[in-house]
């Protein structure tokens, strides 16, 4: 018997609210409307055009990750499946690997690498701190890794692994691999994968480049490049071969059917990037982060992680004793049109501060929407004291800087 004609199926404008919402969480991010209009566009994904814009983005890539001469890559998929690149090109089966665990996201490259048959050894760092390189250099001594994974801002809990140049300098020294997810910090904090040594950094379009979901870069240093080329067993993915991949990046030739609007978006993106430059970037991420927590801290609410090790990119609070997460989150969503996220396991919500998120009038409108919702919930706060701190704060580097905070 034939399956029937679907009923009762509407419009996505019959779906999506009235007014679009704003993004506020970790991710995705809202997008630029230069970078919204190219991924509307469709072309040959192995014409000349598509040529010519394959060589920018590798250009400004290499810009972005701060490497001469690495080798940029695009990945139809997440930031995970340029994760499993990494890892699946860097590990070879029956290798040792130590993993550097964290959160949700740096445990994921642990997983992928057991399930690649390599032998991983994790390094589990104690709750909302950051990695210590003691502990890392003794493990490192204990099991001599071929390679180890870490992530840079584990967005799971909010937690920076600010010791990660360090890091990075002691894995050289064992001769070790090293694999870095820089999902939410590639482009709104430093991160430089020449002169830390890193071999392969990972990102993903729908957080700190403020491009579109579904498609993510990933960078190799020479030196992982040259580990890639000498492997000569058979790599168990197909789409995700590096080798295969550098066919259609470097050859303009055939690997799979480009993800064409994606490539063209995460141009966009780049450019975006290089025309306000990295400096003026990350200054503009550290300010606008910084004044969102103040305004966070002033009306009375707690963040998740100390000073030392917290995450500007996405910003962690602690959920008020007595109020459900969720509800939070859906009361700021229906109420006020701002989305912001849950957590991966501690009571947290999490704020992002990713690419256009960091726009003074999207943090007033933010701050506002938080600190409404729990005082309707029942939460005493001083949401007067928490804008006021966010404007001085603003106003400060404002003054200071003599910037602007939101230009394009």
């Amino acid at each position: 018997m034939p399956v029937s004609v679907p009923q009762h199926i509407v419009p996505l404008d019959s779906i999506l609210p009235d007014e679009p919402l704003l993004m506020m969480g970790a991710g995705p991010v809202p997008i630029p409307a230069r970078v919204a209009a190219a991924n509307g566009i469709v072309i040959n994904h192995l014409g000349d055009t598509m040529a010519q814009i394959i060589e920018q983005v590798k250009v400004m890539s290499r810009y972005v990750f701060q490497t001469e001469k690495g080798q940029i890559l695009g990945v139809a998929g997440p930031g995970s499946a340029a994760m499993e690149m990494a890892v699946a090109n860097l590990v070879v089966p029956g290798s040792r690997v130590l993993s550097i665990c964290n959160g949700f996201f740096s445990s994921r490259l642990s997983e992928m690498s057991q399930r690649l048959g390599a032998e991983v050894f994790k390094l589990q760092v104690p709750d909302a701190e950051a990695a210590d390189p003691q502990m890392v250099e003794a493990h490192l001594k204990q099991h001599r890794p071929q390679v180890l994974t870490i992530v840079q801002g584990e967005t799971s809990n909010t937690v920076y692994n600010r010791h990660l140049a360090e890091i990075a300098a002691l894995a050289k020294q064992y001769d070790c691999l090293v694999i870095v997810d820089a999902v939410c910090t590639l482009s709104t904090m430093p991160l430089d994968m020449d002169e830390w040594g890193i071999d392969a950094v990972i990102t993903g379009g729908q957080k700190g480049l403020s491009c579109i979901p579904g498609v993510s870069l990933v960078g190799f240093s020479q030196r992982a490049w040259q580990h890639i080329e000498a492997r000569t067993d058979q790599l168990r993915h197909w789409c995700l071969d590096a080798k295969l991949a550098d066919q259609f990046w470097y050859k303009k030739s055939y690997h799979y059917t480009a993800p064409v609007s994606g490539i063209l978006a995460i141009h966009e993106a780049l450019r975006l990037i290089c025309n306000e430059t990295l400096s003026l970037r990350y200054e503009r991420h550290l300010r606008c982060s910084e004044a969102l927590q103040a305004g966070i801290e002033a009306m009375g609410l707690n963040l998740y992680v100390e000073k030392s090790a917290r995450l500007n990119s996405v910003v962690g609070i602690n959920v008020p004793q007595g109020i459900d997460g969720k509800t939070l989150l859906g009361h700021m969503s229906k109420r006020y049109r701002v989305e912001i996220s849950g957590s991966f396991g501690p009571n947290i919500v999490r704020i992002g501060q990713m690419g256009e998120q960091c726009r003074a009038h999207n943090l007033f409108r933010t701050v506002h929407a938080l600190g409404s919702s729990l005082n309707t919930m029942g939460v005493k706060l001083d949401l007067p004291a928490g804008m006021a701190a966010l404007e001085c704060w603003l106003d400060k580097y404002e003054g200071a800087s003599g910037q602007a905070l939101t230009f394009a």
